[in-house]
């Protein structure tokens, strides 16, 4: 299973922790992340995400990002098909550089994009399944149970 993770997604566990979504959310990037570690999860990046890390003004964040994309099994670089495809996303009202990320994620076949942008998640409605931190670690674990019994 390919994951895609955006920036926001990335950076969650530096967020403050007091509002209980931000918790689950980070804690459930810690699983993630350990499921990166594992070979469980195949991590997929692109150009977009080094661009959009390589400006966070918190150098530990900007270097745990990095060492984190250095995981990735793939680098999708931009081409002329993913800023097309870019545009009909914003077509949804998906802007920039999450569409970008989108575009990118399409490309490498990703089966999760992995975001904390509620927008996205209501708006985008294509070939990768874009998912929260939480319920992707939901879903993983449910399919793992359900394919136990």
């Amino acid at each position: 299973m390919k994951v895609y993770i955006d920036t926001c997604s990335l950076n969650r566990i530096f967020d403050d922790q007091s509002q209980p979504r931000i918790y689950m959310e980070a804690s459930s990037m810690m699983i993630i992340f350990m499921m990166i570690d594992t070979g469980t999860t195949d991590l997929v990046s692109s150009d977009v995400l080094l661009f959009e890390n390589s400006g966070n003004p918190y150098e530990e964040r900007m270097e745990f990002v990095k060492l984190c994309l250095q995981k990735a099994s793939h680098i999708q670089s931009l081409t002329e098909n993913i800023l097309k495809r870019a545009e009909e996303i914003e077509q949804l009202q998906i802007k920039g550089l999450d569409a970008l990320h989108i575009a990118c994620a399409e490309k490498l076949k990703a089966t999760y994009f992995i975001t904390c942008d509620d927008t996205i998640i209501k708006r985008y409605k294509g070939t990768v399944n874009a998912i929260s931190p939480v319920d992707f670690v939901l879903d993983v674990f449910m399919k793992e149970g359900a394919d136990d019994n």
